[in-house]
């Protein structure tokens, strides 16, 4: 039976990958294309979490004729995200979590909410790690990547 009262902090990602709110998106490319991650926690500069920036919410402002590898379509987009901050671009409204809640919890906000990350902050709001859905199916699955 699978124990649903274990805490995030015993599943989740830490140290996570971040930006900030005023990084370039051109940052956000780099990290995506360097690690194998779908998630980026935004924040502020008092390193408190702003937003998040999904794999998702990065392809969507790429230009559309990269797909057919249109001429100058890699200039045009190189273009585009170095013109957009990552403030621009990232979804304010999230939830989080804290490490001390467990994963019963973010599973109901997984299946609430239809999303697939969840940053975990401490009591000021600070970053302390992320967890996926992946890190969810990892643990019931006694994954060892986990």
């Amino acid at each position: 039976m699978l124990d649903t009262s274990i805490k995030l902090s015993k599943i989740m990602s830490s140290p996570v990958i971040t930006v900030n709110i005023k990084d370039n998106m051109t940052v956000v490319r780099d990290i995506f294309e360097h690690n194998n991650i779908h998630h980026i926690p935004v924040l502020d500069p008092q390193r408190k979490l702003a937003g998040i920036i999904s794999k998702s919410d990065y392809h969507k402002i790429l230009h559309s004729l990269t797909l057919f590898k249109a001429n100058k379509s890699e200039e045009y987009n190189n273009a585009v995200l170095q013109s957009l901050l990552v403030e621009d671009v990232m979804t304010q409204q999230l939830a989080s979590l804290g490490v001390e809640d467990d994963i019963s919890t973010a599973a109901a906000y997984f299946r609430e909410n239809l999303f697939h990350a969840i940053p975990i902050v401490d009591e000021e709001g600070k970053l302390t790690g992320i967890v996926t859905t992946f890190d969810l199916l990892s643990y019931a699955f006694n994954d060892s990547t986990a």
